[in-house]
């Protein structure tokens, strides 16, 4: 008897274990934990045409011989590729997003990027939606893709990790946008390029009418973009002074000069927020969105949680949570663009967790902008050793001992920023839960007029 393997029984392999199975496919999950948790269970041990089987912390020689029986196997994204179910699944391996594109009744929108897909994915969905679309965000956003109905929409836009991408030959997506590249998830991928060539699948198997959208700015980018474009796919551009769609003094322009909306207008328009904007409007309106749409999409923004987030003003001190910045790229670009606000010395960072094998190094360039940094968990003494002679560092045992002691070393005007460079893993189950706490702390300080 053939039958597809799932491999994780996680949320994305719940998802395919759910629709293949609905499908009266015989699905056998496979999970390295001896005692398996999936939630509610629902998609596992739910009544389905296929028969669902679980196998729980196999052996080698066992996963060998319930790969050699499978038709196909799905590895979820979070397994990584030195695991030996990829070395012994050869060509019977592929994803849950390969899977899902094969089933979508409508073009796909696919974003991916180092920074800022999250917050790219909402605004693209808010622009085709207020231009009169039905449209669903899915992927690493949150909803697997496979779990969409696409039945009743015109468009699914989808967040894209190259952990998904890895996996993925020949995505072919309707419009597909590679936002930007730094070093990222070295913890995972077995080099720089190796996460290079993930991300690059993007565009592999893009077809002549598909639509190419590239960071004008980022040459790794611009590269990868050259070569699908080389298919016959339009390439579009945005960033810069230099992109199709591009920022003129504080003019947002389309890619005919047509004057869009001032910058001021936007609810936060530091750099990489009109990066965003940039992107989001060449993606949406390749994707059938309307000028209109996407102008009241980016007026109604007021960005994501934990993404450079203002939570507190207290006592002239701005508390900001950036807990999703998790790499040192996206750190810096938080310290520059609040640093241009303020001017120099004037940020008390919060950053540390548990390394992902990146250079915190590049943060050294934007010390102008610090008056002190509260080094954190696992790593607090990789960032005190990268910055202690640039400027004051001090090693603080719980998120509370940093808002204390950040709190005390702020000045007035200043600003408190919780932009952690890594990843929550140490501390916390994931960033947002890290960012809460700090949310936590700063209210008990203003609470008790300036201590915890």
């Amino acid at each position: 008897m053939s039958y597809v393997m799932v491999f994780g029984a996680g949320v994305t392999g719940q998802a395919v274990t759910s629709v293949l199975s609905g499908e009266g496919l015989d699905v056998v999950v496979v999970d390295d934990e001896a005692t398996l948790s999936t939630g509610s269970g629902a998609s596992i041990d739910s009544a389905s045409p296929g028969a669902v089987t679980v196998v729980r912390a196999p052996s080698a020689e066992q996963l060998k011989h319930l790969i050699e029986r499978a038709s196909q196997v799905v590895v979820s994204p979070g397994v990584p590729p030195s695991h030996l179910v990829h070395k012994l699944a050869g060509d019977k391996l592929t994803s849950e997003i390969a899977l899902a594109r094969s089933r979508l009744k409508v073009p796909l929108v696919a974003i991916t990027g180092t920074n800022g897909k999250t917050t790219v994915v909402t605004l693209v969905t808010r622009m085709l939606a207020e231009s009169g679309m039905h449209v669903q965000a899915a992927g690493n956003i949150g909803t697997p893709l496979i779990s969409v109905d696409s039945s009743l929409l015109d468009v699914v836009v989808a967040e894209l990790s190259s952990f998904q991408l890895a996996t993925t030959p020949n995505l072919a997506p309707d419009v597909g946008a590679w936002l930007n590249f730094q070093p990222d998830h070295l913890d995972w991928h077995k080099d720089i390029d190796d996460y290079r060539l993930s991300k690059a699948r993007m565009w592999e198997g893009i077809e002549a009418e598909s639509v190419v959208v590239a960071n004008a700015c980022d040459q790794i980018v611009m590269a990868e973009a050259r070569r699908a474009e080389s298919t016959g796919a339009s390439l579009v551009t945005w960033g810069g002074t230099h992109g199709m769609w591009h920022r003129a003094g504080d003019m947002l322009l389309s890619p005919d000069g047509e004057e869009l909306l001032p910058v001021h207008s936007l609810y936060r328009s530091m750099p990489h927020d009109v990066d965003n904007a940039l992107a989001a409007m060449a993606i949406a309106i390749n994707a059938g969105a309307s000028i209109e749409g996407c102008v009241k999409g980016l007026l109604q923004f007021r960005g994501l949680p934990h993404r450079v987030e203002s939570i507190a003003d207290y006592n002239g001190v701005k508390y900001i949570d950036d807990s999703k910045s998790t790499t040192p790229s996206s750190t810096a670009v938080a310290i520059a663009g609040i640093g241009e606000t303020y001017g120099q010395g004037r940020i008390v960072l919060i950053a540390g967790g548990r390394s992902k094998g990146l250079d915190l190094g590049i943060l050294r360039d934007y010390a102008d902008f610090l008056k002190s940094v509260v080094a954190i968990g696992e790593s607090g003494r990789e960032v005190e050793s990268a910055m202690s002679d640039m400027c004051p560092v001090t090693l603080a045992s719980s998120m509370k001992d940093a808002v204390v002691v950040a709190t005390r070393l702020a000045d007035n005007p200043g600003v408190v920023l919780l932009s952690p460079a890594c990843s929550s893993y140490d501390w916390y189950k994931s960033y947002a839960q890290r960012g809460d706490d700090f949310r936590m702390c700063v209210e008990e300080i203003m609470r008790n007029g300036g201590t915890l």
